[in-house]
């Protein structure tokens, strides 16, 4: 496996290859001047691996019966580092891409990637592509031309090779994780290609009450009844941790212990933005108070109107008439009529010296609010129960459309004006206070003391944690979710924060941790639908298909299933359909109809060679079942 990248997500992808993988690595960086520093794994954690591969192996040797208990560890992956100041073909080709099985390309930059993929292409037409591309219009298009252009190289009658070229970006993987954590009660939902899966966390039973556990119980929170913030400690950090794919006697058994349910899944289209384009609602033109103003104009002149009528009995519309001359003073004088008529005249002009500064007032507060379309919204007085953003990057802008999209209010605060993510603010319409979160009153701006949560996504970890202690002093039981780096860092925040704050919720959330598991499980070819983070730990969903895992094929349902590790969920039975479509030629057929899952599949079921199943699984548990280590230990 070769790893491309200049930032963290690079080291901690190659770190998922080698510790939980075990795999071969071979790491291109920046020379060391350039380099970002990586992120910090803690020796607990590789303690832990090697633990898991020890016990691993112990249990293959039990499973041999050869009585060979002790076993001797398999190694895990080893780093080869190659420092090069840019990404050529020659640096390609040390690193050892023509003999790879697989290429990541994570720079930060889109057109690196772009630049290396199509010269890893030329060099070895059955590598499997992975890159980290932040437009999501250009890589579906450089997706499908790497692709054509490896079955062209290879030619159709190429078998046993899976040179398949997969575009992801760390800000789609992580957005609705990070947007998900800043809610309590909301939703956690993942959406890829139609397909909806959404979780919910539900708070402890009542002493005598009986948990729903829904359509499957995904994971045993380590909040208590006593301890409401949970230990949300960092894994390996020795503390009680959530339980990921308990059993039904574990669930059964754990009291006072909330949970993460597979609640609700169903089909859901496209997620429509909020008032997408520039158009805008006709109220929105007009303040409230002009409108009354207009609304009282009108009620006068159908007064007068009616009174007219009944002066001069007159038809109404003949009357609505004689009124709007009055009013706009183009009618002749009433001087040979009636004193009402007189009266009635006076009134109409005098009714429109009043409508001409609210004309006036109209046009101008319109021409106002069509001119200010493309400006900045600033929050409204009344504004309270909405969440506080900061940082407009590339991961607050993926947080914030789809905080929209779940039709959240929120307010964004942003330092730098030219920031990539102030273009989507104008097009939805959120409010954005700019300014340094770090100087005082630029968080008073965007009403933190009345928001429900703060979600403190910039790319420097001093400043979140500054704003959010800043607001936790304004706020104690404030909800924070923030962006850290390093994950021993993260541990230590956390730890702080709730020793201070114990009733207070508080998270700290790693892009590059959310996202490596979904980059190494494509690197080995498999559809990672998303992933949702547990507390500290991260609970993935995945596309397999049954054919060539001893594990799954040929095993029942509730055989298949490894506590802690991983469990299906449902069964694609559009898979069948559509390769029946196809071999009898019906390929419009196929492609129309719409996948179907079948969630409540019997514990007695067979899977069997040509079923293709959703399962959620740990990030260990998905490399012992997917992984080229883990097919090896099968087959012991």
């Amino acid at each position: 496996m070769v790893v491309c990248g200049d930032d963290g997500l690079a080291h901690r992808l190659a770190a998922e290859l080698r510790s939980v993988y075990g795999e071969q690595v071979t790491l291109v960086v920046p020379p060391s001047g350039r380099r970002v520093r990586q992120p910090v794994v803690g020796r607990a954690r590789a303690a832990s691996a090697a633990l898991l591969d020890r016990m691993v192996n112990a249990a293959v040797g039990r499973g041999n019966g050869n009585g060979n208990t002790s076993g001797t560890p398999e190694p895990s992956g080893a780093e080869r580092v190659v420092e090069a100041p840019e990404l050529t073909e020659a640096v390609l080709a040390e690193a050892g891409v023509e003999r790879a099985a697989a290429l990541a390309l994570v720079y930060d930059d889109d057109e690196t990637n772009i630049r290396a993929a199509l010269a890893a292409r030329r060099l070895n037409h059955r590598l499997r592509l992975v890159l980290r591309l932040y437009n999501r219009r250009l890589g579906q298009h450089i997706e499908d031309l790497l692709d054509q252009a490896a079955t062209l190289a290879l030619g159709d009658g190429a078998t046993g090779f899976d040179a398949s070229t997969t575009v992801l970006s760390d800000a789609d993987t992580a957005a609705p994780a990070l947007a998900a954590t800043a809610l309590a009660g909301t939703s956690k939902v993942l959406q890829t290609d139609g397909l909806l899966l959404r979780a919910v966390e539900r708070q402890p039973p009542a002493p005598g009450e009986v948990a729903d556990p829904g359509l499957a119980t995904l994971a045993l929170l380590s909040a208590t009844s006593n301890d409401p913030a949970g230990a949300d400690g960092s894994e390996g950090s020795g503390e009680q941790g959530p339980q990921l794919l308990p059993d039904a006697a574990t669930v059964r058994a754990a009291t006072g212990r909330g949970a993460v349910v597979l609640e609700q899944v169903s089909y859901s289209g496209p997620a429509q933005s909020t008032r997408s384009g520039g158009a805008l609602p006709f109220a929105s033109l007009f303040s409230r108070r002009l409108r009354w103003s207009l609304f009282g104009l009108v009620a006068c002149v159908i007064a007068l109107a009616v009174a007219l009528k009944v002066v001069t009995g007159e038809h109404l519309l003949y009357a609505t008439y004689v009124t709007l001359l009055d009013l706009f003073a183009i009618n002749e004088p009433a001087l040979q009529q009636s004193t009402a008529r007189q009266v009635l005249q006076l009134l109409s002009g005098l009714v429109g010296l009043l409508l001409l500064p609210v004309l006036l007032a109209a046009v101008l507060e319109g021409l106002g609010t069509f001119r200010s379309v493309s400006a900045l919204r600033r929050p409204p007085r009344g504004l309270g129960g909405h969440v506080v953003l900061l940082g407009l990057g590339k991961i607050g802008t993926r947080v914030l459309t789809r905080l929209r999209e779940l039709h959240i209010p929120v307010v964004c605060v942003e330092s730098d004006p030219e920031a990539r993510g102030m273009a989507t603010a104008r097009r939805l319409r959120v409010p954005v206070v700019l300014g340094d979160v770090t100087q005082e009153g630029v968080l008073e701006a965007a009403k933190i003391h009345r928001a429900h949560a703060l979600l403190a996504l910039t790319s420097a970890d001093t400043t979140n944690l500054e704003a959010v202690l800043y607001a936790r002093s304004v706020r104690p039981d404030l909800r924070v979710v923030l962006r850290l780096y390093d994950d021993d860092f993260a541990t230590a925040v956390y730890r702080t924060l709730r020793a201070a704050h114990p009733h207070a919720l508080t998270r700290s959330r790693s892009v590059s941790h959310l996202a490596a598991p979904a980059f190494a499980g494509a690197m080995f070819g498999r559809q990672i639908l998303g992933a949702i983070p547990v507390e500290r730990r991260v609970l993935l969903f995945a596309a397999v298909d049954v054919g060539g895992h001893p594990r799954l094929e040929g095993r029942t349902v509730a055989e298949a299933f490894r506590p802690g590790a991983w469990r299906v969920l449902a069964l694609d039975t559009g898979v069948a359909e559509d390769r029946a479509a196809v071999d009898d030629g019906d390929g419009d057929a196929a492609a129309a109809r719409p996948s179907g899952l079948v969630w409540d599949l019997p514990d007695g079921y067979v899977l069997k060679d040509g079923d293709r199943v959703v399962l959620a699984a740990t990030r260990r548990g998905l490399a012992e079942l997917l992984g080229r280590r883990g097919r090896e230990r099968a087959g012991a």
